[in-house]
């Protein structure tokens, strides 16, 4: 068995409007129907309270409020799965009740 990341994305504005303290009933049915492949998961804050950094020419870092890219769809999530083969996650993925869309991407194990 492989693990795979599913990259949830979304409308932030469309999110902010649905925005609870509990899980949607269709995310709950997802998970509940997928429970055997799920490893872990989460809902994240808004891409405003991201933090970018990257690599400057100097050797250092630029530290800077928000996402990489700006953009109306943003990374609201994820799932960690174990799934056979891409086929097999690629299905998963297609039950993620995301409106907008996910990406999927194979989990790289690598040694120490």
């Amino acid at each position: 068995m492989s693990k795979y990341l599913i990259l949830i994305f979304q409308d932030e504005a469309k999110a902010a409007q649905a925005e609870g303290e509990s899980i949607s009933t269709s995310y709950q049915e997802f998970m509940q129907h997928r429970s055997s492949s799920l490893l872990a998961g989460a809902a994240l804050e808004v891409s405003t309270t991201a933090t970018s950094v990257r690599p400057d020419d100097a050797g250092g870092f630029v530290v800077t409020d928000g996402p990489f890219a700006e953009s109306k769809e943003a990374l609201g999530g994820y799932f960690l799965i174990e799934a056979a083969d891409l086929d097999e996650a690629l299905q998963i993925a297609k039950e993620v009740p995301s409106g907008t869309g996910v990406e999927v991407r194979p989990v790289r194990v690598v040694s120490p």
